[in-house]
């Protein structure tokens, strides 16, 4: 019973940590467009798209 229960929170540990998560909106490449994430209003917050991503990755959304 109490490893069934150990398996079953393990598994809906590994699960729930798949998705994709940003600890700022504006990491998120979906986000870039939205008024938040534009300079001057994230630039106070230090917020912007790229101040938060790497050089390299700074791809909007649809690019390769």
């Amino acid at each position: 019973m109490l490893r069934a229960l150990a398996i079953a929170l393990l598994v809906g540990i590994t699960i729930g940590a798949c998705e994709d998560r940003f600890r700022y909106p504006c990491q998120d490449n979906k986000n870039w467009n939205k008024p938040e994430c534009q300079r001057p209003t994230c630039a106070v917050t230090g917020t912007c798209p790229d101040q938060l991503v790497p050089a390299a990755d700074f791809k909007p959304e649809g690019e390769k």
